[in-house]
């Protein structure tokens, strides 16, 4: 039989209008609840159906996530979970509000005097308004999460860790108005391990020369000599590999990313890494992410020219400690070439690069990803899957506690006009082996007393000096970076 309606008339005026408040609360703290207690126990019902649906997901999704974090993103990340969450939010919004718009049905308004029937009215509109729009912002957020993976990440095969490590190359791409076509002038390698996430940046100077590339490839066989021809010079340096392969597709046959391959694999001949991925991050636009995240903090050892080269200095980028940079700062502080060399250029970028690292929250991320999303489409072209974001999600993660170690291939250990390739292959090893050692408990016998490897000497046979090493703090902008292996907080350092 139907349920009958309650006539309400009988009741005193205060406890009809404080039943009507409390249907309305209980539809806000327990969806259903309003219909159970006074309405259609069928609907209300369904509600709690739903409501403990979509517990259990969370509560499966939290454990899930303490005993497998990056299944857990590399799940959510994908585009179809997140069209599908999206979708579900925007039904529980429109099921929520039908629910408020029940309970005020159910509390029987027009029984009410006009003030009390008027606040009513206003709260039940007030929380239908509060409930749906943040249920369609987080659905907007989704969305944008969603468009962010699909436009960023690709759908390629991912890449497996090699002897333990993920070996990603960061490349820093200069594509303005005055210059034809994009040249990575910035060309780092993040050596991770698989496990820890404890880091080693591998810094590889844009001009160095007559780089080899990996027997039976098509620049090996165009260069068998290294990337050099006469008279070649700028354009047969490092970075002149990118615009190089992109004039000659032809020889990369069905590879979208010529410029990208070639470059990766003279890195690999040159590093005796395999390069899993490659980042390209194009510098005209890391403005935009850098400001999308509130900038960074800086030790900053010496001021650093805003602009020079062909431009005029407009200003200076002051030193001291705690420097905080926006966006337009930042980006110079990390390309500026004024009154400095390149190498010096190369260590403020690894400055900025753990300055990111370090600082840049969980939260932090979550709440500015509008922003962090829109111009990170702009900026960042990879081949990284979207099924390994969780990875290097979970990844980033483990790496914010710990020390990241850097080497770079600069003078006076590495002539780059005439480099030796086993040197920095084995200065590279050297670098990832006293990495490898602290997560081992090596040097320090536990892996956490010792979390600083320790720097060696510029030239191979200098490692035998028994001289003390100076105490003076380096600046974060040396004349020329030490060419052993550096705990990069030690040379961004004020």
């Amino acid at each position: 039989m139907p349920q009958e309606k309650p006539d309400l008339r009988n009741l005193r005026e205060p406890v009809r209008f404080k039943r009507a408040l409390t249907l309305l609360l209980m539809t806000l703290i327990l969806p259903g609840s309003a219909q159970i207690v006074a309405g259609s126990k069928r609907a209300g019902r369904w509600a709690w159906r739903v409501v403990a649906g979509l517990i259990a997901i969370i509560v499966f999704l939290v454990v899930l996530a303490l005993i497998w974090r990056a299944g857990t993103i590399n799940f959510l990340a994908q585009p179809g979970t997140l069209r599908l969450v999206q979708v579900l939010l925007i039904l529980l919004a429109v099921g929520w509000a039908a629910l408020f718009i029940d309970a005020y049905r159910i509390a029987q308004p027009l029984t009410l005097e006009r003030n009390h029937r008027l606040m009513t009215s206003i709260l039940d509109g007030a929380l239908i308004f509060v409930v749906v729009s943040a249920l369609i912002y987080a659905s907007v957020f989704v969305n944008t999460q969603r468009d962010f993976v699909a436009s960023v990440f690709g759908s390629g095969h991912s890449s497996k860790a090699e002897k333990g490590r993920y070996n990603v190359l960061l490349m820093g791409g200069d594509s303005g108005a005055d210059r034809i076509g994009t040249r990575p002038d910035s060309m780092t390698v993040a050596s991770i391990n698989a496990d820890t996430g404890r880091t080693v940046l591998v810094g590889l100077p844009r001009n160095l020369s007559k780089v080899p590339f990996p027997a039976g490839t098509a620049m090996a066989k165009q260069f068998p000599d290294g990337f050099q021809w006469k008279n070649c010079t700028p354009n047969c340096w490092l970075n002149g590999v990118y615009t190089w392969a992109t004039s000659h597709k032809d020889l990369f046959p069905g590879d979208p990313n010529p410029g990208e391959t070639a470059t990766m694999q003279a890195i690999e001949a040159t590093t005796g890494l395999k390069i899993n991925y490659f980042v390209l991050i194009d510098l005209a636009g890391f403005r935009d992410l850098l400001n999308a995240v509130g900038g960074i903090t800086l030790d900053i050892g010496r001021r650093v020219p805003i602009g020079g080269g062909s431009s005029p200095i407009k200003g200076y980028i002051e030193a001291g400690k705690n420097q905080h940079l926006d966006g337009y700062h930042a980006l110079w502080f990390a390309r500026s070439r004024a009154d400095s060399s390149d190498y010096a250029r190369m260590a403020r970028q690894k400055c900025v690069m753990s300055a990111m690292l370090n600082q840049l929250s969980p939260q932090t991320v979550i709440t500015k990803f509008q922003g962090i999303a829109s111009a990170s489409k702009e900026v960042v072209k990879t081949d990284i899957p979207a099924g390994q974001l969780g990875t290097f999600t979970d990844l980033a993660l483990d790496a914010k506690k710990l020390p990241v170690s850097s080497f770079s291939a600069v003078p006076p250990l590495i002539h780059t006009s005439n480099p030796d390739f086993a040197v920095i292959r084995a200065k590279v090893a050297e670098a990832i082996a006293k990495s490898e050692a602290l997560d081992k408990g090596g040097s320090g016998g536990d892996g956490k007393t010792s979390n600083t490897p320790s720097s060696t000497a510029s030239h191979p046979s200098s490692s035998t000096s028994k001289k003390p090493s100076s105490t003076k703090k380096p600046s974060a902008t040396p004349t020329t970076p030490a060419a052993g292996v550096d705990d990069v907080a030690s040379i961004c350092k004020a």
